[in-house]
């Protein structure tokens, strides 16, 4: 009997271990002001800090409102403003996340010079990394979350939270760069080369820090001895970046050999490169058993395999074109559009239309009628008499000599008619 008590008292002791660290203890707020005083607006603010610790997350918004219209000048002002979007972000949902993105944005457009205003940014950045999909899907919230962790690195580079943000951006990017792999791998097993080629042009410029940059480079460099010995350097280019730039990789032994039979010169490699590999290898933490297993079915993306060190790309990508795309040697300013602004509103008024009088088409007036060219000399015409546009003003006159003898030709038509009708009328009837 006092066995059995012992056991089930051992159960009921790792039951409440469980539910502990389950989730049922609620989470307490992060910025709480420990200041004690009986100010009714402190008082409204501890009630709406304890709501939204044990998720009352309406009722918590309901007083934080109330303190802000009602205390204007009130010390916790700024805070009140940060916990409603606080609040909305702990609910959650796409609805919540949608107003807590638009909460955090208000807070720092109202109280910019405040150190809050950084955990702001962060937390919008945050707000689209945890719905960052996989990279064979929407890239929306993907590229949302870059745009905004480097905002905040950018407008607070001395903010506590930028070395976080700085590990977001890699794992965001690598994300990104997945994708890109995924689409030029996809055209160099399907015979693309061209296409391929320039995925990974894109791949290695915009995201360097990839995990898989050593593979994509090696698949450029097998496109480009594909589409010929034309693009032997680009091929010796991507091999040479292997040996250099990735120089733990296990393809790196491949590209130089691969160099040394093209006859090219073999780089030496990179020790910053060389520091940066190893010390991803270190740091690299094997997703648990459990997350492989269910990984197929998981929205979130994968990555462990990120790197943990190094600068990540602060530019927007840039577009490309492939290789196999001839480039035109002209002069500067030819077959290039231009924008200008206008200067004389009055052009369109004053100036002939364009449209209606191209140049080809257009024909000196004099005196209001046209005149043919003249032909060269040796009988021949010249270019502007020969045109289609000259015809019709050398063929005009003809139809008005034509007008004047029919009208001649009716006329007398028209007197013999009147002369046999007189003389009919003037016998006299039988």
């Amino acid at each position: 009997m006092i066995g059995n008590r012992k056991h089930l008292a051992g159960i009921a002791a790792v039951l409440l271990f469980l539910a502990a660290s389950c989730g049922f203890k609620r989470k307490k707020y992060e910025d709480p002001i420990s200041k004690q005083t009986q100010q009714p607006d402190k008082i409204l603010f501890d009630k709406a800090i304890n709501d939204i610790e044990h998720g009352r997350y309406e009722i918590a918004r309901l007083t934080l409102n109330t303190l802000i219209n009602t205390y204007d000048s009130s010390e916790y002002l700024a805070k009140a403003k940060l916990a409603v979007a606080d609040s909305w972000f702990r609910e959650g949902g796409a609805h919540g996340l949608a107003q807590a993105e638009a909460e955090y944005k208000d807070f720092e457009l109202f109280y910019p010079t405040m150190p809050e205003a950084a955990e702001s940014q962060y937390k919008i950045c945050n707000i689209h990394y945890i719905q960052m999909e996989k990279p064979d899907r929407d890239p929306n919230n993907a590229l949302r979350a870059e745009q905004e962790c480097r905002q905040l690195i950018t407008q607070y580079p001395n903010s506590k939270f930028v070395p976080e943000a700085e590990q977001k951006l890699r794992e965001i990017q690598e994300v990104l760069a997945e994708a890109e792999y995924d689409a030029g791998h996809y055209y160099h097993e399907k015979g693309s080369n061209a296409a391929a080629a320039n995925r990974f042009e894109t791949l290695i410029e915009e995201y360097p820090l990839y995990s898989r940059a050593d593979l994509a480079l090696w698949e450029q460099a097998d496109a480009y001895s594909r589409m010929g010995p034309r693009f032997r350097q680009k091929e010796g280019d991507a091999l040479a970046k292997i040996v250099r730039d990735y120089p733990l990789s296990p393809l790196a032994e491949q590209a130089r050999r691969k160099l040394q039979s093209l006859e090219l010169p073999v780089p030496e490699a990179d020790p910053k490169a060389v520091a940066r590999m190893k010390y991803d290898k270190e740091n690299y933490h094997r997703p648990s058993l459990f997350h492989r297993t269910t990984a197929f079915i998981a929205g979130r993306p994968d990555v462990s395999h990120a790197a943990k060190t190094g600068q990540p790309t602060m530019e927007n990508p840039k577009p490309t074109i492939p290789a196999s795309v001839p480039v035109q040697a002209q002069a500067a300013g030819v077959n290039e559009v231009t924008v200008a602004p206008v200067t004389d509103p009055t052009a369109l008024d004053k100036l002939p239309d364009a449209r209606a009088n191209p140049p080809a088409a257009s024909a000196p007036a004099t005196g209001g009628k046209e005149t043919p060219s003249a032909p060269a000399a040796g009988g021949k015409e010249t270019p502007a008499a020969s045109s289609s546009s000259a015809a019709p003003a050398a063929a005009s006159p003809a139809p008005e000599a034509k007008d004047s003898t029919s009208d001649s030709k009716s006329k007398k038509k028209k007197k013999k008619n009147d002369k046999k009708s007189t003389t009919s009328t003037s016998q006299p009837e039988k």
